[in-house]
This record gives C-alpha cells, structure tokens and sequence, in this order.
C-alpha cells in the first residue's frame, strides 16, 4: 500500500512535521535574503507536492475541497515565484495594495472555498452551527481590524490595501470559527487532521499581524510563520484522519431559540456598532471606510441563517402536523385524523362505508412474543390493509388492534369483494424474528346512503355493533 494511506502510523508525519519546521525555520532565520527567497519556494512546492502525493495515493478520499486547496497553494507558489522577496522585506500586512497583496487574497479566498466545501460535505446535519461560526469568525475580524490592525497603517497605505488586509482578516477568521466548529464535532485522528489545518490559519493570520504591526525584523517573523502555515498545511493533508476529516459527521441539529435569534442581531450591530463608537469618539481612525466590508459580508451569512432558522420551523409545522393526525406505531391515520375524513365523506353525494376490523388471536402473540412483536405485527396488518384498500380509501388506527377503512362510493358487491380480501389476506401468516405467527381479523361494516343517511357516531356504531356480532364469545360494548 503507498504512503500516505488512513492506517498509517501518524506519529510519521508529527515526526516529519517537527524536522521540516525545525530546520526550515532555523535555516531561513540564519539565511541571507537571497537563500531565504530560496528557502521559502522550496517549502512552498514540496507542500504542494505532498498534496500531489496523498491525491495520487487515494488517500484524500473527497477530492474537491483539497483540490481547492492546491489551488490556493499554487497561487501563492507563483506569487513568491513573481515577487520572491515581497514576505522577506516585511510587505505582508502593509495594506499597499500590489499584485502581490491581490493575489495572496485569492489564495485566501481559495482556501475559504476549499473549507466551505468540506464544511458542507461533513457538518451538513449541522449547517446553521457552521454558519454561526463563520459569523462568529467575521466579528472577531471585524473588532481585530479596528483595535489591532488599522492603528498600525503606514502613512503610505492604500484604499485597495487596506480592503484587501480587511477581507484577508475577515476570510481567515471565519476559516477558524468553521474549522473550530468542525473540530469540536470530530473525534480521533480526523481532530488531529483539523488541529493541523487550524493551525495553519493561526499561523498565517499571525504572519500578518506581524508584518501589520511593524514588528522589528517583521520580514523574517511573518517569514517563518509563514513556512510553518505551509507544512501544517501539508502535514494535514497527510496525516491518517485526513480521510474522516472531511466525511459526513453524525451531529444532531440544534433547535433554534431566543440566543440564535439574538446572536443574529448582534451579528448584524457589531460592525455598525463599532463605526458609531469610532465617530463619536473622533479622532485620524474616525471615518474608516473599510469597515462596512465586514458588515456586508455578514449580511449573507445572516440571510442564510434566517432561511435555515425558516426551514427548522416549516420542518417542524409539517413533523407536528403529521404526529397529530398519525399512528406512530404504524404510520396509519389516526382516530383524530379518521373521524374528520369520516365527516368529510358524509357531506360528499356518495354512499359511504366504515369496514371496522379488529384482530382476532392478537393478545396470545402479545404474551408469547412479547411486545416488540405484538407491534411487528400491527405494522404488518396496516401495510396488508394499506395495499388493499388502495389509493382513495382511507386507512387508520384507533388504538390497539382495532383498524378502519373508510370507503367513498363502491356497490355493495366491491365493498364484500374488499371484506374477503381483508380476511384473505390479514390471516396469512406474518414473519417475525421469532417465526411465524398468524392472526385473524372480525370486520363489521357499515354504510349510508344520501337515501338513508347516518351521522358520524351512528355509522360507527353500527360497524361497532356488527362487528361485536362476528365474536359470540365477546360481550358487547358501547359503541
């Protein structure tokens, strides 16, 4: 089998991590600028050869987000290959707004593609949880631009710069909530595999920060941590729960509530916020422009938020609405939901038929299987009596072993015919896991005619009444 593959020691790859870093790091701080240039694209094609060699091996099961990724790699291999002394001289994070700084938000944004796709694949039972994250991800971009970000522009800082280390922040914060989201839903090595790709993110965002704020030697910081997102990002994708990282996850859907609900709002007011609190107290930062950027990329995210939230309760309106007019046990209607198609047939022009069926020998089953096979059975005689009555007659429960069907229109010889078939079929012999057992079935029935009308409580209770006529050893009951 070729490396990488899912049963793979990972201790391999922490291994071969903690080298590469180590000396990747240690030689491009003692380097010169020009090996340093050297350093840096060496680091950046073997990340994307290593990527090359878990596709080929099959080990990157669901391919698209990690293509995406390559992508984003590959981005950044030409932009050091173009500008290869751009990071070293301490550009990144400088909002000055060249080819290099676009491009490096391309890769960026590329990779937040990469991490939505897989985000969709595995957290798909979980999307509004992912989506509060995000939006979680963007207002911390948000109050990190302003208090740690914009006070430390150069004077030479450009419009197109600054927008860009905006978005580069808010995409980058986001990528950690969806990531730290998914993590906190993983369990073994796919954990590990999603520490090591969250720890790119950190480790890119922390590059910026230091080429942002001006820190001495800032070239050869976000340098190093910059080669550190790359092999974590490569060790990723190698490690053995690469795999799991990205298939479906088992998460239960959380209901929406009033902290949802308000989190929305403050998502949507904390970026505004901030730009009122910035006017107000004055000052060179006071007319930031740049802000409204995270404020428009959290409308989306709301809007998606709001039609998920929508979707919960329409979901719900219909789950309710289908418990309060079926059996749970057999899916038939129930006597709520059979009493209202009963009066809904009698105000129609049609003769209308109750065929009242109750199981016959169904109390030994109870006692000598149990149960779970007394149920078995009842699922059994509804799916029997569903086929029969077919589409246009209704089929319902009303509780223990006594069944309906409701027939609309039909002569007296078709509704005998349907009797015959009932008693047919219902006393063939029903497969348990225990073997089999067979039970047999009493229909009374009844019918009124727009000539003879009956109302409700009275056709029933002759069903009842004919019914309990079938079992002499019966005593009759009320209807």
């Amino acid at each position: 089998m070729r490396w990488p593959h899912a049963t793979a020691p990972a201790w391999i790859v922490h291994a071969g991590f903690l080298t590469c870093a180590l000396g990747a790091g240690g030689g491009f701080a003692l380097a010169t600028p020009g090996w340093r240039a050297v350093i840096y694209t060496l680091v950046v094609a073997i990340s994307i050869a290593l990527f090359g060699l878990a596709l080929l091996a099959g080990h990157l099961t669901h391919r698209r987000p990690w293509l995406v990724a390559i992508g984003g790699l590959l981005l950044l291999l030409v932009d050091q290959l173009l500008w290869p002394f751009w990071i070293i001289d301490g550009h990144l994070g400088r909002a000055e707004g060249r080819p290099a700084d676009l491009l490096l938000a391309a890769a960026h944004g590329l990779f937040l593609i990469g991490a939505a796709m897989a985000v969709r694949h595995r957290m798909s039972a979980d999307a509004g949880g992912i989506v509060d994250a995000a939006m979680f991800g963007v207002c911390a971009g948000g109050a990190l631009w302003i208090w740690v970000f914009q006070p430390h522009l150069p004077a030479d800082a450009t419009p197109i710069g600054q927008a860009q280390v905006l978005t580069d922040v808010l995409v980058l914060c986001a990528v950690v909530g969806c990531l730290l989201r998914m993590a906190a839903a993983a369990s073994g090595a796919a954990r590990v595999t999603l520490g090591y790709l969250l720890l790119t993110v950190v480790l890119t965002g922390a590059a910026l920060t230091a080429g942002a704020l001006g820190a001495p030697h800032r070239g050869a910081v976000s340098g190093v941590l910059m080669l550190l997102a790359f092999l974590t990002i490569a060790a990723g994708a190698v490690h053995p729960g690469a795999p799991a990282a990205v298939e479906p996850a088992s998460v239960a859907e959380r209901p929406a509530g009033r902290f949802r609900l308000g989190w929305l709002g403050v998502a949507l007011s904390v970026n505004p916020a901030i730009t009122a609190a910035q006017a107000l107290s004055g000052g060179e930062q006071a007319a930031s422009p740049q802000l409204p950027i995270a404020t428009l990329l959290v409308i989306p995210l709301v809007l998606i938020r709001f039609r998920q939230l929508s979707g919960q309760r329409e979901k719900a309106e219909r789950v309710l609405a289908y418990q309060a007019s079926h059996d749970e046990l057999t899916g038939l209607f129930n006597r709520r939901r059979m009493m209202a198609e009963i009066d809904r047939a009698l105000t129609g022009p049609h003769p209308v038929t109750v065929l009242l069926c109750d199981l016959d020998g169904f109390k030994p089953v109870n006692d000598r299987h149990g149960h779970a096979a007394g149920d078995e059975v009842l699922r059994a005689v509804a799916t029997r009596l569903t086929e029969l009555a077919g589409p246009g007659r209704p089929v319902g429960r009303l509780g223990g072993d006594e069944f309906v069907v409701l027939c609309q229109a039909g002569t007296d010889a078709e509704i005998a015919d349907l009797r015959d078939r009932i008693t047919t079929t219902v006393s063939t012999p029903i497969p348990l896991a225990t073997g089999q057992v067979s039970v047999g079935v009493t229909i009374g029935s009844a019918r009124t005619t727009p000539c003879a009308p009956l109302d409700r409580t009275a056709l029933i209770a002759q069903a009842d009444a004919a019914m309990y006529a079938g079992k002499p050893s019966r005593r009759p009951r009320a209807a």
